[in-house]
């Protein structure tokens, strides 16, 4: 994926709904992905310290749940445009190989 990796496009996608937190990002985003998507949790927290750098991302809240913290994020204005502009290109590039050529298959 040019310019966003598989990971981010996907955590991006997720957080488009609504704020989530660690666990939800990674169900929704193995939803979303029909299975390809499997994220590690070192992966998504690393992944989303990127995004909150990058201003795609930020922290929501913050809550206590039996004695541990969890962490909701939100998808901002940049990161929705972002990932709008991804989900574009990859649209314009799968275009090109599905779109009928009149090439028959060797």
């Amino acid at each position: 994926m040019a310019g966003m990796t598989e990971a981010t496009y996907f955590i991006l996608v997720a957080l488009m709904e609504e704020p989530l937190h660690g666990y939800g990002i990674i169900k929704q985003a193995r939803t979303q992905s029909l299975g390809e998507v499997d994220l590690a949790v070192g992966t998504l927290y690393s992944a989303l310290d990127r995004l909150s750098e990058t201003g795609w991302v930020r922290l929501d809240r913050e809550e206590t749940v039996n004695g541990r913290p969890r962490r909701y994020y939100r998808i901002t204005d940049d990161g929705v445009r972002a990932v709008r502009a991804q989900a574009a290109r990859l649209q314009r590039a799968a275009a090109l190989v599905l779109r009928p050529s009149g090439v028959t298959s060797v």
